[in-house]
């Protein structure tokens, strides 16, 4: 309402005619719905930006926790280059390399709590910014992160201590929406297991949360997960989601579980809230997770000599 009344305020000449029309008459009749007004001066897809909310600083990096950790830079499909953290397994032989997918808001240095237990656990982890992150260039767009994670499976696949055949997505809220989107879309070689926590399934449906109908209207579901999470099969799906999920409610990871195909299954955090979901209870669904993953990619046979 703040926005229709600094527009209301606006010369009638700075505005096009059709949209000032619109607006007297929604003005005029206030029951009626303000979308339609929106559109037309905002445009179809003005909601979009109210999902990113980048920073540019960093506030730690992998080295203030006390690990060892190498500056990488890679470009994205269109050239964006995109900057991220590349950090070794602990332990002589990786089980694998996690490709990590932040949620919003913030840059790398804010989500190191969500994924360096990674490392403790024996695996190799990318973590990286979305172009408008971080140190990445750019500005945040639904394509293009899309094609960010795409990217960061790439440069992955070509890091001399990964083994390719061995690599494992994980996305918190936002990331895991992009990465399923991602993975769907485009197959990587070598991807072993696809794990989200607290993923949304529907632009249009988080935006109706937020904002009600207005807000729904100003969002599209273009690449929305909902459409893609069918097309990982056969690789191994895990969604994790707090039953007390503040941010994203727990019916979107169980839409996201209904549509996956095998195979695929569900831990449902009772206590779970949105960032809480795999550090609760002492790390207890970390546990459940790496247990299920390593059912799922078997830890490689050594060969004797």
């Amino acid at each position: 309402m703040l926005v229709v009344s600094s527009i209301a305020a606006a010369e009638p000449h700075n505005l096009p005619a059709q949209a000032f029309a619109g607006l007297r008459e929604m003005l005029n009749q206030p029951g009626q719905d303000l979308a339609p007004l929106a559109k037309s001066l905002f445009g179809e897809k003005a909601g979009e930006a109210c999902f990113y909310f980048p920073t540019h600083d960093q506030p730690a990096t992998p080295a203030s926790y006390g690990y060892n950790y190498e500056n990488v830079r890679f470009a994205s499909a269109d050239g964006t280059r995109l900057h991220g953290w590349f950090l070794p397994a602990s332990g002589k032989r990786a089980k694998g390399t996690v490709v990590f997918s932040h949620g919003n808001a913030g840059s790398l240095g804010h989500h190191l709590g969500f994924a360096l237990w990674w490392v403790n656990a024996g695996y190799n982890l990318l973590m990286y910014d979305y172009r408008g992150f971080g140190k990445s260039a750019g500005a945040p767009a639904r394509r293009g992160m899309v094609d960010d994670v795409k990217a960061a499976f790439a440069y992955a696949s070509q890091h001399k201590l990964v083994d390719r055949g061995r690599l494992i997505s994980y996305g918190h809220s936002l990331g895991g929406a992009k990465s399923i989107t991602a993975l769907g879309e485009t197959p990587v070689k070598g991807l072993r297991a696809v794990i989200v926590d607290g993923a949304f399934c529907s632009y249009r449906g988080m935006a109706k949360l937020i904002g009600g109908a207005l807000a729904e209207d100003l969002v599209t579901d273009e690449l929305a997960p909902l459409a893609y999470v069918k097309k990982l099969s056969p690789v191994p799906l895990l969604v994790v989601h707090g039953a007390c999920d503040e941010i994203v409610p727990v019916t979107h990871g169980r839409e996201l579980f209904a549509a996956a195909a095998e195979p695929k299954r569900m831990f449902e955090v009772k206590t779970g809230r949105h960032s809480t979901a795999l550090s609760g209870d002492r790390g207890a669904y970390r546990r459940e997770v790496l247990a299920w993953l390593e059912t799922t990619v078997p830890p490689k046979a050594i060969a004797v000599k």
